[in-house]
């Protein structure tokens, strides 16, 4: 977007309907792989079901818009134990089959128009309140849903990047964990899946140093990702196959191969800025040679498969949030289920402990909203939401 008054953002009603339709999406299409991750299944077949029901349901969506753009913000990876993100094998790849006590990390996005609804959820295969998880698995899980969390009372107005990244740590590190390092969270905006503001887990000394600060402002959106390890929080390029892309509109190169130039092409009209598989592309092969002259060039960006150490679990949250002017709206969530992890840790910190007890939900602020909600009521000509997003 060269030119700044055509951004559109959620002060206008049909932005928040369009990130609200997104991210119904999103959350039914997690559940959907979450109820098919059972034993014996393979990771392929969850990332078919995910992006299938994608697809499908944003197809029903403003079908008299022909122009509009809609489908997979983010295809869905499933990434496994100490495997960090990206995982999502193509048909021609070695593919994982899960077993019972796989701690398993589930990672999709869907946009209507542009606007993007991100969500990850974590869970144990076989878990249950009869058999609950115990020991690491259980630390890893309670650390990231908390830090999770943490942020949904953060990321809002007035306060600054920093404040999250510094509870992150001190949470993390309460369940022996750490926080997977140098990680970002970003903005985003229409066809923007990495804004420019973001806020980074766990940075080394230069990270700190280089990274931007920031200040959450009205109207803006954040995809809010956590990954947390059992382990030392370093996340490494594990030399699997690439097959998730994104496009870098900044960069162009005169493509030389002829297979090379219909990839891209095909890349550009169907997928724009958004991330893809190349599972989506119906010759797999062709599409795995046209990717390696656009990604030499920097024309496409890799989400390379990242691991920990072998014997460590990691753990991932991911939630949309709409800084709303009555305050902050979380538009995806995976269904998690405390009673299935017992963790001998817990939050020490005293104020940390009363942010994580004190409510999420617009609800509960409503007396104290009445005033600022009319406001907005004022502003907007219609009365503002107080819902929170679906458990």
């Amino acid at each position: 977007m060269s030119d700044e008054e055509q951004e559109q953002t959620i002060a206008e009603d049909l932005v928040v309907t369009k990130y609200k339709m997104g991210g119904d999406i999103a959350n039914q299409a997690l559940r959907k792989v979450v109820e098919a991750a059972k034993a014996g299944v393979s990771v392929l077949s969850l990332c078919e079901v995910g992006d299938a029901y994608i697809m499908t349901e944003t197809g029903k969506v403003f079908k008299k818009e022909k122009e509009m753009k809609k489908g997979i913000a983010f295809p869905t990876s499933v990434s496994v134990n100490n495997c960090v993100c990206h995982f999502s094998p193509l048909k021609s790849d070695p593919d994982y089959t899960l077993k019972d006590g796989d701690l398993v990390k589930i990672d999709l996005g869907v946009h209507v128009d542009g606007f993007i609804a991100n969500v990850a959820h974590s869970f144990v295969v076989g878990a249950s309140k009869e058999n609950p998880i115990t020991g690491r698995k259980a630390d890893v899980i309670k650390a990231a849903h908390l830090c999770a969390e943490a942020a949904l009372r953060l990321v809002k107005p007035g306060n600054q990047n920093t404040q999250v990244t510094e509870a992150w740590n001190k949470i993390a590190h309460s369940f022996k964990c750490s926080p997977i390092e140098g990680m970002l969270s970003h903005q985003l905006k229409q066809h923007v899946i990495d804004g420019e503001k973001t806020i980074i887990q766990n940075p080394t000394d230069q990270q700190r140093k280089d990274h931007e600060k920031a200040e959450f402002e009205v109207h803006e959106v954040y995809a809010v990702d956590v990954l947390v390890s059992t382990g030392e929080g370093k996340a490494r390029d594990s030399g699997l196959r690439t097959t998730i892309y994104k496009r870098d509109p900044s960069k162009q190169y005169g493509l030389k191969m002829k297979t090379s130039r219909t990839f891209f092409s095909e890349v550009e009209r169907r997928f724009d800025a958004m991330p893809f598989t190349l599972r989506a592309f119906e010759d797999e092969a062709k599409a795995r040679l046209g990717v390696v002259e656009c990604a030499k060039h920097e024309l496409l960006q890799p989400f390379s498969v990242l691991h920990e150490k072998e014997g460590e679990f990691v753990a991932q949250y991911k939630f949309t949030v709409l800084l709303m002017a009555n305050g902050p709206h979380r538009i995806t969530n995976g269904p998690f289920d405390p009673d299935l992890y017992k963790s001998e840790h817990e939050v020490q910190d005293p104020e940390l402990k009363a942010l994580l007890q004190s409510s999420a939900s617009r609800k509960t602020q409503k007396k104290k909203k009445k005033k600022a909600s009319k406001t907005a009521e004022n502003a907007t000509g219609q009365p503002t939401e107080e819902t929170e997003a679906p458990e």
